[in-house]
């Protein structure tokens, strides 16, 4: 089946600044791109345009325009929260590889002149960037108190505890090299020996050979573990739930004949591909891909035209993990080829978590009286503001109206009469002034000294 409809892709940031979470409730420490993962990004957008757009290739969506980008067919979002800049940065990189600047950018004016977009017809492709306060489907995690307690359940578990006591030895062998930073399974220190050493050139002389790789190891251990679940709707599955919403209306629009889309990009951070993989089974399979995805990453899900005279669509699912090799075909729920789509929507689409309200009520099972009282503050909060904002007002009323005033005031200690030029009330009476000889009247109430 070599009719490919449309694509979904999610796809991973590229390479950044160290990148801290509390490992407790995953609220995030500052970071920020670099230029080998702005090179990183730029480079999978490369590799999905010679996938989907060339038409030699067996994956060609045949029905895309595929030089100039048409922003009916093409939708990109990109997760504001966490990592958020990182991501941004990382989808402008793709998209530049992804839809390279086109000298037939251009418009011709009234006056017959002709304009190249700048840098050589650069293509400007619009990003929806999704923000946590208004939108949950890429950070789920945070802010929300049953994921915590799913959290807490990891590090209480005998595996988590058993793997911990493994993991001493190591853990205490690399103290030198992480510069006061806790040593233990439950603050995963991968990310800090992992950029160092790419960044750092005296750092990676004196790291001893395997310890990145034993940190490696660790910290897939303990990614796996926070944010898969033995349920697929568990809590633990969050980060995959919430994405899946997207994920299934996309597909369903790419299918429908009369909706434009046919390529979605969703560039986020690496927590959904863990939920993912263990939600769609492929993890049963290939017990390697329950890890961290490393930078740029990539996550397709191909909708294909079945052969004749099927006239079902199928999807294919694709994972490229890095910038190292291209795409490698994994099937869902135990299957050995293409699933239908029909089947594939039947079987996840009642864990998808489709809105904020549904969101909330996720993160409160259990947990209402926090969850109240998160509610409440926040609603105690925001009368606060309201009042300081009424005060703030009123003073402006009041402080309008006083100058108001105090102009009128003074306009009217300055009114002249059509025929006086000061007014008469403040003239004295000619015989009250000093006799300073003759005097004579120039004009009307004016009396020369």
């Amino acid at each position: 089946m070599t009719d490919v409809l449309g694509v979904l892709v999610i796809a991973r940031n590229g390479d950044r600044t160290e990148y801290y979470q509390d490992p407790n409730t995953y609220e995030s420490a500052y970071t920020e791109s670099t230029a080998l993962g702005a090179a990183e990004s730029h480079q999978l957008g490369s590799f999905l345009r010679s996938t989907y757009m060339s038409s030699s290739s067996p994956s060609y969506i045949a029905d895309m325009k595929t030089d100039l980008v048409d922003t009916h067919e093409v939708h990109v979002h990109a997760k504001a929260g966490g990592e958020g800049p990182v991501v941004f940065d990382s989808a402008i990189a793709l998209l530049q590889g992804l839809f390279p600047p086109n000298l037939a950018n251009k418009i011709v004016l009234a006056n017959e002149t002709t304009v190249v977009a700048p840098l050589g017809g650069y293509q400007y492709v619009p990003i929806e960037t999704v923000e946590p306060g208004n939108d949950r489907s890429l950070e789920p995690w945070t802010d929300c108190p049953a994921f915590e307690q799913h959290i807490a359940d990891v590090y209480s578990s005998s595996e988590f505890r058993e793997t911990a006591k493994a993991a001493a030895p190591f853990f205490g062998s690399v103290r030198d090299y992480v510069f006061g930073r806790p040593t233990t399974l439950e603050n995963a220190i991968h990310d800090y020996m992992s950029t160092e050493l790419s960044h750092n050139k005296t750092y990676a002389h004196r790291l001893p050979p395997t310890l990145v790789e034993q940190a490696r190891g660790y910290a897939d251990f303990h990614e796996n573990a926070i944010f898969s679940d033995k349920d697929v709707g568990g809590i633990g599955n969050l980060a995959g739930r919430t994405i899946l919403h997207t994920v299934l209306s996309s597909l369903t629009r790419i299918a429908f004949n009369g909706d434009p889309l046919q390529f979605l990009l969703i560039e986020t951070s690496y927590h959904p591909f863990i939920s993912l993989f263990h939600m769609l089974e492929m993890t049963k399979e290939n017990p390697e891909i329950a890890a961290i995805p490393n930078y740029a990453s990539a996550l397709a899900f191909e909708l294909r035209r079945g052969p004749a005279p099927e006239d079902r669509d199928f999807i294919r699912i694709k994972f490229k993990n890095g910038t190292n090799g291209g795409f490698e075909t994994y099937h869902a729920f135990g299957h050995r080829s293409d699933i239908a789509a029909t089947e594939f929507i039947y079987r996840i689409e009642n864990y998808a978590i489709t809105s904020q309200k549904q969101w909330a009520a996720a993160c409160s099972a259990g947990f209402e009286d926090e969850w109240l009282h998160i509610g409440t503050k926040n609603a105690i909060s925001s009368t606060i503001f309201a009042v300081l904002a009424a005060v703030f007002l009123l003073g402006m009323f009041i402080l309008s109206k006083f100058i108001k005033s105090a102009r009128t005031r003074a306009q009217n200690t300055r009114i002249r009469l059509a025929d006086d030029e000061v007014s008469q009330p403040h003239l004295l009476p000619q015989s009250q002034y000093p006799d300073y000889g003759t005097l004579s009247t120039v004009g009307p109430g004016i009396v020369p000294f």
